[in-house]
């Protein structure tokens, strides 16, 4: 029975290619679902031969934790540098998103305020 050993919601295109080379690799048998159209399904990797989920596990963690540690130390050098992106610059690269989290913000930020503004009347 197929058994769920990588959920691709929310990865990086760049992450699961890596994961499937590692599973085309070490010779793993398994197929790929996606989202479906509305995006309501489970977009993810499935081990077709559910007594190899140990390993497989085991050969993504271990993937995982040298992707961590790698963009970790990118993100550092790029600190060091003076080259990481600030969240300033990140609202001024995206104008619109950053207005919407705002407005998002005070609309939630009114709502949660509106009944003790109001008690004294």
């Amino acid at each position: 029975m197929s058994v769920l050993i990588f959920r691709l919601n929310g990865v990086d295109e760049d992450e699961a290619a890596d994961v499937r080379r590692l599973l085309d690799e070490q010779g793993f048998a398994y197929h790929e679902t996606s989202g479906g159209f509305l995006g309501l399904g489970i977009a993810g990797l499935w081990l077709l031969d559910s007594t190899e989920q140990a390993a497989a596990r085991a050969l993504i963690d271990r993937y995982q934790e040298e992707r961590s540690a790698r963009l970790a130390a990118e993100y550092q050098a790029l600190c060091r540098a003076g080259q990481a992106e600030t969240t300033l610059q990140r609202a001024i690269r995206q104008p619109l998103r950053t207005l919407f989290y705002l407005a998002g913000a005070a609309a939630v930020l009114y709502l949660v305020l509106v009944p003790f503004l109001t008690l004294s009347q």
